[in-house]
């Protein structure tokens, strides 16, 4: 009897247990593993997801929680070298596994299907690589040779300003904002959305609102090429498109005409392409000017 009740009670504490399942989104990464590792047992990337999907299936059902890591194998390489470990091991894998999850990018199994969560964690492991290189350019800048200043904190402070004041001139209704600054060797972009709560108070994912500041305060601090652009959109109301360039300490608006020349044009080939019906490409909203708004970067 005592022997049951233990079991019973181990399975109630099974589920209070949340997991993390690193996973091998790229086929290419998958085959790396695979050629590397013996102890590494799938024999290919299409049945190894297949398993994964199933498993993960299983947990969900037993109640357990599980998130999904990006696996990367140059990644795990060098965690490995770093802390001394055997490879070629499971425990290995488990333990960087681990680390993925307090440090890496993931995103949580709700049920959905396979092929709708890897492009979210593609998506959350681009975010997260965006912000922390970002991050790492800010931090190199240093400080104002006249005035002492950390002159990346200074633009962190006032791209935060400037989001504000966005979101608040905006007016009600869902926001989705796109924020691009040319560096070497690519342009950085980041995208955040928002929208109204039941009290009219724009909602920002946490992560998303950081590195789209982080990339705008980039911007603001090297004076590089960037530009910001919006879409509202709001229940009996044509959608509104507008955005301003990066100048200086502040955003300097574009008109209509650019907005609609930068909407139109096929990114890649550099051809016209027809505009949304159903869409106002407009001057921005005003922000409120003020010495800062078209001041200059330290």
């Amino acid at each position: 009897m005592a022997h049951t009740q233990h079991q019973t009670m181990r399975r109630v504490l099974r589920r209070e247990i949340a997991g993390t399942i690193g996973l091998l989104t790229d086929e290419q990464d998958f085959t790396v593993m695979r050629r590397r590792y013996r102890t590494f047992a799938f024999a290919d990337h299409a049945g190894y997801l297949q398993q994964v999907e199933a498993l993960l299936k299983t947990l969900a059902s037993q109640g357990g929680h599980t998130t999904v890591a990006l696996f990367d194998p140059e990644e795990y390489a060098e965690f490995c070298t770093e802390n001394g470990l055997e490879p070629d091991t499971p425990s290995s894998r488990t333990r960087f596994t681990a680390e993925l999850a307090a440090t890496g990018a993931t995103v949580p199994y709700d049920g959905q299907p396979l092929d709708d969560l890897v492009p979210n964690l593609i998506d959350e492991a681009v975010r997260q690589a965006t912000w922390e290189y970002a991050t790492t350019l800010l931090s190199r800048i240093g400080t104002c040779a006249s005035c002492g200043e950390d002159i990346g904190r200074a633009a962190f402070v006032r791209a935060s300003d400037l989001l504000l004041r966005i979101l608040e001139a905006s007016g009600p209704g869902e926001r989705h904002l796109v924020c691009s600054v040319s560096t070497e060797p690519e342009t950085l972009v980041a995208v955040l959305r928002a929208d109204d709560d039941q009290h009219g108070t724009p909602h920002l994912d946490e992560a998303e609102a950081l590195e789209f500041t982080t990339v705008l305060a980039l911007g603001i601090a090297t004076q590089n090429a960037g530009g910001l652009v919006m879409r509202t959109s709001a229940p009996d109301r044509t959608d509104r498109v507008y955005g301003w360039r990066v100048r200086g300490e502040g955003l300097e608006p574009l008109t209509a005409g650019e907005v609609f020349d930068a909407y139109c044009t096929d990114v890649h080939s550099g051809e016209l392409v027809s505009p949304e019906s159903g869409v106002d490409y407009c001057a921005p909203p005003d922000l409120g000017d003020d010495d800062r708004m078209t001041g200059h970067a330290h």
